[in-house]
């Protein structure tokens, strides 16, 4: 008989739906949940520790503990092998620590699974789990793509007995796996494996429904889900429909579907009444078509609705759909989906191909990530090898004892370290909101409306941010927020041009092409895509250059972070710093000023 597995908390613990629910309701939930009969509480796992972060109001590691506290049932993790919760690989050390973190702080069980589908790369994070005495449950992602998805599994699953996994679990981000292969996937991989194979997956117009019953049928032993109100916000399978629908096809999974009920009336008062925007229909349906990842559409789409260029969405999608192919059609769960579509907007946005690309990308043609399915496409991998000019290997994330002499004490853990190493600047702001928080009883708990009320106000900073209206005004339970557009310079708040159609003046400097500067005769460095501009490689680090300093080319400028990416802007010419216009931590648009640098004398523009 098929097990559950509950997803609801780590669905409302990231985005779209990370802060609706305050978090002593999520603790309320947990209590809920504890007593269904489920196999394991997902709560945690990549989108959890980075919209913690972002939002700065307390560490996933709190909330991991908390809910430990209060429940007996499994907590599960969901980990993207090497790369953990974060969008850069890590080293075996870094690995064994941050899952000896996890297991310390509450994780029964972890789902590990390989961006890539290249199963050799969760060696050392499989190798880490067992040794921790936690349970290792090995994820395949099914994406559809020319390579022959079946047989590429198969393959695949044969190799996870000997890294010591207890169980397979099929794992569909898109939306895209079909009942009836759902059914013979499951069969063939236990066939394949030995081993017990369960299902995550997701999708639209009950679609995950039906695919999560055959693989029931045909023998699956774990199925996630979640709660009635999330499964129709975010198209997932309901607990409450699954269960009912197990039990009468006589494979009764022994949850009691009134605690269910419960727990989905608790969801209910918080998110019931508003429409989760990510998962618009227009969204959803790109989402099917294309067999993409919905949060991944949603995210380019937002992107792109920033730059007034709501309706180059089909544009982007196809163009992600090329680059894909380029990049030997790797399965499109995160953070390889961020990467290309990160890629893919720089190539809409610019009506150029390759002329930029993202440092991860890089690394992935680089085979720095792993093997994709198929092989590079030569034309693209040389093009990117061209642009790379030489530069070595991608750097690692940082070791944690780097890491802990460059904090100067604001972390006072291993686990904050390690949030550290992974989200640099944004976690060392979380971090100060820590140390700052009341002491005594007004901790994770007593502090939950605040917390609330605070992350609100985050949200309320961010939409006057992304939409551009000059100011908001919300009044609830007896607080009134105002936020209001900072005013700015002329020349900074005027818009780009419309990048479909450039002209020469409008052209970022670097690279320069023959033809004279600005009149000042200095050279304007601008963001080449939307983001958050960084200064420092890391918190505590020193800025990468400063105003009057010299600069070669080739050397580093700042870090744009763009979709979860940390992307370096670099210089193309010898010169002076002369002025830097965004402050560190800033969020910039597309085309807005960053550097003026003076090129250096005695070279000719033409030669730079």
């Amino acid at each position: 008989m098929p097990a559950l597995v509950d997803t609801t908390i780590r669905l409302l613990s990231q985005e779209p739906l990370a802060g609706r629910v305050p978090t002593a309701s999520i603790l309320e939930l947990a209590d809920v949940l504890d007593g269904a009969g489920f196999a394991a509480l997902e709560v945690s796992g990549g989108g959890v520790f980075d919209s913690a972060v972002r939002r700065g109001v307390e560490s996933p590691w709190e909330r991991i503990r908390a809910i430990h506290a209060r429940t007996k049932t499994p907590l599960g993790m969901a980990l993207r092998g090497r790369f953990l919760v974060g969008s850069r690989p890590v080293g075996g050390d870094f690995v064994r620590r941050f899952v000896m973190t996890a297991a310390e702080n509450g994780i029964d069980v972890f789902r590990l699974h390989d961006p890539l589908n290249d199963v050799s790369n969760l060696r050392e994070a499989g190798e880490a789990i067992t040794s921790a005495d936690r349970e290792f449950d090995a994820g395949l992602i099914y994406s559809p793509g020319p390579t022959g998805e079946t047989d590429t599994l198969v393959e695949q699953a044969k190799k996870l007995p000997e890294l010591g996994a207890a169980r397979i679990l099929l794992h569909d981000p898109s939306g895209s796996l079909q009942p009836h292969h759902s059914h013979e996937l499951v069969s063939a991989l236990a066939e394949a494996s030995g081993l017990p194979v369960g299902i995550y997956c997701q999708g639209s117009g009950g679609s995950a429904l039906a695919a999560a019953l055959e693989a029931a049928r045909a023998g699956a032993d774990r199925i996630a889900c979640t709660t009635y109100p999330i499964a129709l916000s975010i198209h997932r399978v309901a607990g409450e429909g699954l269960a009912e629908a197990l039990t009468g096809l006589g494979l009764d999974p022994k949850v009691d579907v009134a605690t269910l009920w419960q727990a989905a009336q608790l969801v209910d008062e918080h998110i019931g009444d508003e429409p989760v925007t990510p998962l618009a229909p227009r969204v959803a349906v790109r989402a099917a078509r294309h067999n993409l990842p919905a949060g991944l559409v949603a995210a380019l789409d937002a992107h792109l609705r920033a730059q007034s260029a709501g309706d180059r969405l089909d544009e982007v999608l196809a163009e992600l759909e090329r680059i894909r192919a380029e990049a030997g059609w790797p399965p499109l769960a995160a953070p390889i989906g961020q990467i290309l579509g990160s890629q893919a907007l720089i190539h809409v946005l610019s009506a150029s191909r390759y002329q930029l690309v993202v440092d991860e990308l890089r690394s992935l043609f680089r085979g720095d990530f792993g093997t994709p399915p198929a092989d590079f496409d030569p034309t693209a991998q040389r093009a990117i090898e061209l642009l790379s000019d030489g530069e070595g290997e991608s750097q690692p994330v940082a070791d944690l004892d780097q890491i802990r002499d460059e904090a100067r004490g604001l972390a006072s853990s291993d686990e904050e370290l390690l949030l550290l190493a992974l989200f640099g600047d944004e976690a060392e702001a979380l971090l100060h909101a820590v140390r700052g928080r009341a002491r005594g009883d007004e901790g994770l708990v007593g502090g939950a409306v605040d917390q609330g009320r605070a992350e609100r106000i985050r949200d309320l900073v961010r939409v006057v941010q992304e939409s551009g209206v000059a100011e908001i005004t919300v009044e609830e339970a007896g607080m009134r927020v105002s936020v209001r557009r900072r005013e700015e310079s002329d020349a900074a708040a005027a818009p780009a041009p419309a990048p479909s159609m450039p002209t020469p003046a409008d052209l970022v400097a670097p690279p320069l092409v023959a033809g004279e500067p600005p009149s000042d005769g200095l050279v304007r460095v601008e963001a080449p895509m939307v983001g958050t501009f960084y200064r420092a490689p890391s918190p505590g680090a020193p800025p990468f250059v400063e105003e009057g300093a010299s600069v070669a080319n080739g050397q580093t400028l700042c870090i744009l972070e763009a979709m979860k990416l940390m992307n370096e802007i670099k210089a193309d010419l010898d010169g002076i710093v002369r002025t830097i216009h965004v402050a560190n931590g800033d969020p910039v648009e597309f085309g807005q000023l960053l550097f003026e640098i003076e090129p250096a004398l005695g070279r000719p523009l033409d030669a730079v």
